[in-house]
């Protein structure tokens, strides 16, 4: 696919790049940090990082395709799998980092934990909760349009949310009133370690877009342009009072459903296989072969990418914790 076929401004598409090297390294380090004193025997509440951790690597996609069109106006949720989708939104990577060491530095002064990030700034949020996120996006997209504003709403859900009633319930009534919400629906092949072919009726989540009347989109093979092409379309059509889009994206998840998951399910063959046609080294030979960018230029790219996220690192392991007699400020119950 060349450049001329493709007709993403340069700079999107090296914003775009960037950005996929940004997760994937920040992904490589939040391993390495999460597996901190939780070896030889696998111990969930141990090291500096406990709890679970679920984590995007492979999916990357899905998140640069579309956050590439959205301005700070625009509100994004995320499910209990986030990490690339904020780092695409805008999310303040030193105070996404701290709250997921939680110090007190972070985005909720450590109370969160990387499954609950909040950034008011750039209207990203996230929750460990399936489908739970879809109403969220839907209220936002609600008030964007009793504003008057044409700002954009986009929940990012697995393939298993799909089967949820809240994904239903949300995008019929997003469907009656024409609400500007885009529901980003990664298909990864498996829910939890259940295969999409075990769990879900239709081939692709973007065929159910024609029981709301509305339209679906589907992407292939982890293509980071064709997600591009189909989120310039759903984001136009919401902007322009069209109401909303579902976007299904074949996309690959190259580690378990959580760091420390045995992932028996899997052919021990099938992530080599998949790393094999990474979008990352997609994306960049592509820029390379087109002469959008040069050897040097991506790896000028790389570097800066990556000291982000090693400066990020460093500001979360040096941030103090919480104070104990602060447990119970910031905190509320229903």
């Amino acid at each position: 696919m060349t450049r001329e076929r493709i007709n993403i401004p340069v700079e999107k598409l090296k914003w775009m790049y960037e950005t996929m090297v940004k997760s994937r390294y920040y992904e490589d380090v939040m391993v390495e940090a999460y597996n901190e004193g939780k070896k030889p025997v696998f111990n969930i509440g141990a090291g500096p990082v406990p709890g679970e951790m679920h984590l995007s690597t492979g999916q990357e996609p899905a998140a640069v395709g579309i956050c590439a069109h959205l301005t700070k106006d625009d509100t994004v949720t995320s499910p209990h799998r986030p990490h690339h989708h904020a780092i695409a939104k805008g999310v303040d990577l030193n105070r996404m980092t701290a709250e997921i060491f939680g110090k007190v530095t972070g985005l909720g002064k450590g109370k969160g934990g990387h499954m609950h990030l909040f950034d008011p700034e750039v209207k990203f949020s996230c929750g460990g909760i399936i489908a739970a996120g879809i109403p969220h996006a839907v209220g936002a997209a609600l008030a964007a349009k009793k504003k008057g504003k044409d700002w954009v709403a986009v929940a990012f859900v697995g393939e298993g949310a799909a089967n949820a009633g809240g994904f239903h319930e949300s995008l019929n009534l997003a469907a009656l009133w024409k609400l500007p919400l885009i529901v980003v629906v990664e298909d990864n092949a498996y829910g939890i370690s259940v295969p999409k072919s075990g769990s879900t009726a239709v081939a692709s989540n973007d065929l159910r877009a024609a029981a709301y009347g509305i339209e679906g989109a589907y992407v292939r093979n982890n293509d980071p342009i064709e997600m591009y092409l189909a989120s310039e379309e759903a984001v136009r059509r919401a902007r322009n009072g069209e109401g909303p889009t579902i976007i299904e994206i074949e996309t690959h998840r190259y580690l378990g459903h959580f760091q420390g998951d045995p992932e028996m399910y899997r052919d021990k063959e099938e992530v080599p296989n998949l790393r094999k046609i990474d979008p990352i080294t997609k994306i960049r030979d592509l820029m390379l072969s087109e002469g959008i960018a040069t050897e040097e230029e991506t790896a000028q790219i790389e570097v800066r990418a990556k000291k982000d996220v090693d400066d990020a690192y460093h500001f979360a392991r040096e941030s103090e914790y919480p104070a104990p007699e602060d447990a119970l400020k910031d905190v509320f119950s229903s």
